[in-house]
């Protein structure tokens, strides 16, 4: 089967790419990212070295089981689509994490398109936080940690470490479930 029409692939891809539920084998693997999946609004925060906000917009965040069930997948846009008018174009970040066995982590590849930055991170959960490190090689540890997940409500937070161990975070995320 042939497709050149945009509209019948973009059915196609997004019927391949998500999946109404995780794989049996995974299902308690992605057990703490399972109260993520759905649609958030989120207020996006920024802050500059000193711990100072120096931006702030809203921003919408959307999770769903991917690959056959074999994944999971988000989608963070900021500023949200309808805040775009006034806040302008942001940026549409786009993550999929795999389950890895041998390591008992994840495997997270998050791709920001506005600025073409790819980043891997091993993530780890605990009892009420994700935690995500990025391997790249920089020249501060950076870490995405998710906390304080309820049905209705979670926290997100983009922080970097660097060599001394001194912690500045640069973005927080104070997400509310979309009804």
């Amino acid at each position: 089967m042939q497709i050149t029409d945009g509209v019948a692939a973009a059915k196609v891809l997004a019927g391949l790419l998500v999946s109404d539920a995780p794989r049996p084998e995974y299902l308690e693997a992605f057990r703490p990212f399972a109260p993520l999946i759905g649609s958030w609004d989120l207020d996006v925060s920024w802050y500059d070295e000193n711990g100072d906000v120096t931006r702030t917009t809203k921003g919408e965040w959307h999770f769903a089981w991917a690959l056959d069930g074999s994944a999971l997948a988000d989608i963070w846009i900021t500023p949200s689509r309808a805040a775009r008018p006034t806040d302008g174009d942001g940026e549409w970040g786009l993550t999929i994490r795999i389950h890895d066995p041998a390591l008992d982590a994840f495997r997270s590849t998050w791709m920001g398109l506005k600025h073409a930055v790819v980043m891997t991170f091993i993530g780890h959960s605990q009892a009420d936080t994700i935690t995500l490190e990025a391997r790249e090689p920089r020249s501060a540890k950076t870490r995405w940690i998710f906390t304080d997940v309820t049905p209705t409500t979670f926290h997100w937070r983009n922080e970097d470490e660097d060599a001394t161990g001194n912690i500045t975070v640069r973005q927080r995320f104070s997400a509310t479930r979309q009804a």
